[in-house]
């Protein structure tokens, strides 16, 4: 799943390839945005790391199936 998530005042939004679901996503996200303190949002890529988003600055999350490359031609 591509996930692509825009910055409050950052003209760039943040482009992360992952193998979490949807709906963990997005509880992941809604916990993190009503959290008192603010929350972080943490996002796993598919190669083992990790990204850190303050829940407040976040302005909008995408989420899109990626479909697998083909190799070759047609």
């Amino acid at each position: 799943m591509e996930v692509k998530i825009g910055i409050q005042s950052i003209p760039r939004e943040i482009v992360v390839e992952t193998n979490v679901s949807a709906e963990d996503l997005e509880r992941s996200l809604t916990q993190a945005m009503t959290s008192d303190d603010g929350g972080l949002f943490v996002l796993p890529d598919d190669k083992g790391g990790k990204f850190l988003v303050p829940a407040s600055k976040i302005a909008y999350v995408e989420l899109t199936d990626v479909e697998q490359r083909r190799v070759g031609f047609h």
